[in-house]
């Protein structure tokens, strides 16, 4: 009997032991967030030979964040683009957009603006320096005139970092669960495309641009684990003299942010708005690679049947073009 109860006893100590590890936590999960600020700085009337301008900043924050609220990797890129019309009011298109990390040691901030270092590599340190930082403490670096306190000037960043701030806050508070480790690769895609149209007579004019932004966390073999995705559009609109229409006072939302209120489903007939289709698109890229994701989109620019049986039924070719770009 005490044999019988021996045994009993020990299989029972194998067992709880069996069901200890087995409640071992695993390797810790990371929350996942997508952040952009956008500031539209310009609206200006064409005077003379001198086109009328529009100009708005599109900064963009992917992050992951630990348990204790400290970032553990982060990217930056900010697409600033500029737009023209006439004084006869024509739309002007430009030749290509780039952001200001795409645009590398072109965006010409050491040849012209007598700085030390590329703007790139000034974001590179800032990435940098907030990483294992709370949100507080990123907020608590911003100093006079908008830039980095002495800390983030040390570290080669010198330029302004409020609008990196505020992408990040943003990031933040969007931040979720997710299957994202601190083995996985952070990165950030940005693609602007634009529309023009002429005023005619009474008629305003437009000069368009439309940023897709998509953020991702990516494995060894470069399949996506974990994505999330924006678009900003801003419409500079004139008259038939090159007068600005544009209201510079009213802020600006991105489709993600204004919700219901984009109106896909109130005004265009959706069955789901933007934010939602955007949803469907981020959970399809999971488990793929960038070109796996490009093969879905068709030549239509709609995304192929697997994307629309989740409830993508929206244009795809923003999304596809900024994962093309994830850096």
């Amino acid at each position: 009997m005490k044999k019988i109860l021996s045994v009993v006893l020990s299989i029972l100590m194998v067992l709880g032991l069996m069901a200890f590890v087995s409640c071992e936590k695993k390797p810790g999960t990371l929350k996942f967030g997508l952040g952009v600020y956008t500031d539209v700085s310009k609206a200006s009337n064409a005077e003379g030979e001198a086109n009328g301008q529009g100009k708005a900043a599109i900064t963009a924050a992917a992050i992951t964040v630990d348990a204790d609220g400290k970032i553990v990797a982060c990217e930056l890129d900010t697409a600033d683009n500029t737009v023209a019309y006439t004084g006869e009011g024509k739309a002007i298109a430009n030749d290509s957009f780039k952001t200001k990390y795409e645009l590398g040691k072109d965006y010409n901030m050491v040849t012209y603006g007598g700085a030390t270092k590329e703007w790139f590599e000034q974001a590179d340190a800032f990435e940098a320096l907030v990483v294992g930082k709370t949100l507080s403490e990123i907020k608590a670096m911003v100093a006079e005139g908008n830039k980095g306190n002495g800390d983030v000037v040390s570290a080669g960043c010198t330029i302004m970092i409020h609008e990196f701030v505020f992408a990040i806050e943003k990031a933040y508070n969007n931040a979720t669960p997710s299957n994202v480790t601190s083995e996985h690769t952070l990165k950030l895609g940005l693609h602007t495309e634009q529309t023009c149209q002429d005023a005619e007579g009474d008629k305003n004019g437009s000069n368009q641009i439309e940023t897709t932004i998509v953020a991702a966390a990516v494995d060894a073999d470069g399949k996506v684990v974990a994505a999330a995705s924006d678009c900003v559009q801003v419409k500079f609109t004139f008259d038939a003299t090159g007068a600005s229409k544009y209201d510079l006072s009213k802020a600006v939302s991105s489709k993600r942010e204004a919700g219901a209120n984009y109106g896909m489903v109130n005004y265009g007939g959706a069955t789901k708005e933007w934010f939602e289709q955007a949803d469907a698109f981020n959970a399809v890229c999971v488990g793929k690679t960038a070109s796996e994701i490009a093969a879905m989109m068709g030549s239509d620019n709609y995304g192929n049947t697997e994307l629309q049986s989740a409830g993508c039924t929206i244009l795809v070719n923003g999304f596809v073009k900024a994962v093309s770009k994830l850096k």
